[in-house]
Order: structure tokens, then sequence, then C-alpha cells
């Protein structure tokens, strides 16, 4: 089998990723910016080729993805990433993973047309909340409602994270985003606070009402939807918005920090109510196995759709979920 190419592999989710297609003994090549890092990191891996290549250098990028089965960009603020890599990916003919949770970023690569398959927010962001509205609704592909509530006992930010969000921040001078009317909309509001009652061990917290995040693109990017709605708890937001907050700290030999997390979906269709449930350690860590199980997936043919798709439209969700290292409820 040829190997995957982890672009971005120096950075925090990259490399869970490249760690998770070892652990699945999948060949792999470790790909980016800094070709010092790079070689570091190859000497501790091991078994991995290392294929130095910057974003602007579309040379460099082909011969990074030279002979390869496909390619998971991990590489932010994904606005200056995507493109190149996806341009690359399109010319190599191979597959396309990312782990975008840019809103732009990802309506920039759902806009592009590809013969072979391109998935965007193949990650915590985006594609788990996608999976779950999709397992939910079965074989429907409309509804009225989608709530997605992010319970997240903290949120440390990888330096990643908080570039990403500063390039959004400015792209949008500072106004926010929702998804209302079929739509994305622009606005001003000010944040409020409301309740939200997740499954135990959370239960009744504090959360903020559209805090807009990735979900918003991918669930009406394949179903007729008026409203998607994203709510994050208020102790992951305050966590976020210190600039003090550190980075995430591994407590365990896999890497994951002590965070736990519960992302809670509300599907309301004709005034009934279905919910759909995952929970587990890590937001960081665990969508290296979004990431790689989609492209196990793909080049295995287990997919519902080829071109450019989110992870609903894809895969088969509910299996999908079934095969990752969660505790997932579904209707």
């Amino acid at each position: 089998m040829n190997a995957v190419v982890v672009y971005g592999a120096t950075g925090h989710t990259g490399r869970f990723v490249v760690e998770e297609l070892l652990r699945r003994g999948l060949p792999t090549v470790i790909a980016g910016r800094d070709a010092t890092t790079l070689e570091t990191l190859a000497s501790k891996w091991g078994d991995v080729d290392v294929r130095p290549a910057a974003v602007d250098d579309p040379h460099a990028l082909d011969q990074a993805l030279a002979k390869a089965a496909a390619v998971i960009n991990c590489a932010g603020p994904f606005v200056a990433t995507a493109t190149p890599v996806v341009e690359a990916a399109v010319r190599a003919r191979i597959p396309y993973v990312d782990v975008a949770a840019e809103i732009e970023a990802n309506l920039s690569t759902l806009d592009r047309h590809a013969d072979t398959p391109v998935v965007p927010a193949m990650a915590f962001y985006g594609g788990l909340g996608d999976l779950l509205t999709t397992a939910v609704l079965g074989e429907r592909t409309t509804t009225d409602e989608v709530h997605v509530a992010y319970g997240l006992s903290s949120w440390h930010p990888t330096p990643g994270t908080r570039a990403a969000g500063q390039v959004s921040h400015d792209r949008r001078a500072g106004r926010r985003l929702r998804f209302t009317g079929g739509e994305l909309q622009y606005h001003d509001d000010k944040p409020v606070q409301e309740d939200w009652i997740f499954p135990e061990p959370l239960g009744l917290r504090r959360v903020i009402p559209e805090f807009t995040m990735a979900d918003v693109v991918t669930v009406p990017s394949h179903l007729a939807v008026s409203e998607v709605r994203t709510y994050m708890t208020v102790e992951a937001a305050v966590d976020l918005f210190n600039a003090d907050t550190p980075a995430p700290v591994a407590v365990e030999a896999l890497g994951r920090s002590d965070q736990s997390f519960v992302v809670d979906v509300l599907v309301r269709t004709d005034g009934v109510e279905q919910r759909a449930t995952a929970r587990g350690q890590d937001i960081y860590a665990i969508t290296a196995p979004l990431a790689v199980e989609a492209v196990r997936r793909i080049l295995a043919g287990e997919t519902r759709t080829t071109g450019v798709a989110t992870a609903g439209a894809m895969f088969d969700a509910t299996d999908f979920l079934k095969n990752l290292p969660l505790e997932v409820d579904l209707p």
C-alpha cells in the first residue's frame, strides 16, 4: 500500500494523526514547512518518510504527495493551506482529508470541484456533529432544526487553534455568524448565556448559544435544514478567550490531556425531537481516529459518494461512529 501523507505533522493534532496511522500499521509520510522538526520527529517515530514542503511551493507539494495513497492536512490556518494542498491532491489524483474547524476555509473547500474524494472538517468540530446528525436522521435528508451542544470540561487551546481563531476573527471584522433561515448570516449581537441539560456526567450547564462552529457548514452542505445552532459550555469559552490559558498537557502515555467532552445533538423535525450523544477524552486526540478512519474508508471504497463532501454525506454515519473510540448513544 502507498503511504498516507500527513501535512502539518509537526503540530499538536498532526502528531496524533501520525501516531494513529502508525498504530494501524499504515505506511506514513510526514510533511510540512519545518524540515528540522520533521527530522527530529522522524527519529522518534522511526518508520516514516520525511518530505518537507511549503504551501507556497507547488513543486515541493507535488513531490511530497508523489505516489501517495492520500493526504491528511493538519496544518492551519486552513484558509492559507487548504487550497494549495487540495490542488496538489487533485493534481496527484489522490483523496484529500483535512481537520479544519475554520468556517471560511470549509466553505471554500466545499465550493470546489474534484474527481477524487475531498473531505473537509473531518475532525471534532464539524465532522463529529455532522456524523451524529446524519445518524439520527437515517435515510432522511430534511429536518427543521439541528442543535449541537459542546460540553467541554475545559479548553486548553493549542497555538494553532489560537492562530486560526484570530484569522477568522479578522476576516469577519469581529462579527459573529449564525445559520438561520437556511443560510449563513453575519451579525453583531452580543453573546448571551442559557442552560443546557447534557447527559451525565455533565448535567445542567451554562452555555453560550450561537458559539458558532463548523457544524453550520458541514450539516447543511448535504441536508435540507433551516436552522443549525451550536453551543459551548461557558467554562470552555472562558478558557479559550483567556490569553493565559496554557496549551494542553498530556496526562497519559497516549498523549491525551485530562479534558473530557460530551457532544449532544438535538434534531427537531415537525415538532418531534431526537438526540444523539458522544462522550470522550481530548478534542484534539479524537480528531486523529476521525481523520484516519475517513482515509481508511475512502481507500477501501466504503463511501456513499465521491468528489467534495463532508463526513455525513461521504460515509455511513452510524457505522462510522461505531468504529470510533467514543461512547456513542443513538436513538
